[in-house]
């Protein structure tokens, strides 16, 4: 509808000179470049579905794999322990892009692993925010990323090329603040 409203004032004021046609070539063909971003949004929801969904409650594939993660963590030190969470947060985020979902996901193993583990919750919610929030530039499952790379015309091979050492910049940050939250034992 927004599309439909901007179309018609465009031709109302006469911007860009465009006509009705013009204006429907044009929406065309930007459906036609989202078009394959669309599909593989909709392929990772469908990954998703099929390794069990995103529910904490049910048995499925997903919480098989994060309770299996859990018992890795018996007997490492702590600032191991804290980091490792990171990098499972931040391959976690490939299978669950959603902020809310995977921490609805993961949170409730999390909290008592980093009891477990001699980490403060707060080490872990950090491990959570860094490992979800810093993958999302670079995860070919996040519809937000997808999107705007469909968006662009920006294959995501060539994005991955570019941003890739920037990730990696970002992953070492983060693990020496994950590594600094347990040695100040931050909570």
């Amino acid at each position: 509808t927004i599309g439909l409203v901007a179309g018609i004032i465009g031709v109302i004021f006469r911007l860009n000179n465009m006509k009705i046609n013009d204006i429907a070539e044009g929406f065309a063909q930007g459906a036609k470049d989202l078009l394959p971003a669309a599909l593989v949004v909709g392929m990772a929801k469908g990954i998703v579905i099929i390794l069990g969904g995103d529910d904490p409650t049910s048995a499925s594939v997903l919480n098989t794999i994060l309770h299996s993660a859990g018992q890795l963590f018996d007997g490492v030190p702590e600032v191991i322990s804290a980091w490792f969470m990171f990098v499972f947060q931040s391959i976690f985020n490939f299978f669950v892009v959603s902020g809310s979902g995977q921490a609805a996901l993961t949170m409730p193993l999390m909290a008592p692993l980093a009891d477990i583990a001699g980490v403060t919750r707060q080490v872990a919610v950090l491990a959570f925010q860094l490992g979800d929030g810093l993958t999302n530039i670079i995860v070919p499952t996040s519809a937000a990323l997808m999107g705007t790379l469909g968006a662009a015309r920006l294959d995501w091979g060539k994005w991955f090329a570019f941003i890739i050492k920037f990730q990696l910049i970002l992953f070492g940050l983060a693990s020496v603040f994950i590594i600094a939250a347990v040695l100040i034992n931050f909570s």
